[in-house]
């Protein structure tokens, strides 16, 4: 689900100027750049995981930086490894003859 920049800023709980530093950082990527910047539910989990991350566990902001660029990747070589697993079903399967 897509929503705006003020929804999202009330249903993050966060601030406008914790937002633009978050972007800024490039730990949240709004889908548009306009004024009215849109938000995912992915991005709503992603400020819940950082305000975690910063508050609850006290991990200093380089840490973050680092901590889901790794996610990042975890993600993209999961579903890296779910397409291949799909394609060599596809050929193996009796079907692909």
């Amino acid at each position: 689900m897509i929503i705006s920049r003020i929804e999202f800023l009330h249903r993050s709980r966060l601030d406008q100027e914790t937002l633009q530093v978050w972007i800024a950082e490039q730990w949240l990527i709004p889908s548009s750049d306009a004024p009215d910047m849109e938000f995912s539910d992915t991005d709503l989990a992603r400020a819940d995981l950082i305000r975690e991350l910063r508050q609850d566990i006290g991990v200093n902001d380089e840490s973050v930086g680092v901590i889901l660029a790794l996610l990042d990747q975890v993600h993209g070589l999961r579903k890296a490894l779910g397409d291949t697993l799909a394609s060599v079903r596809d050929h193996t399967s009796p079907s692909a003859d």
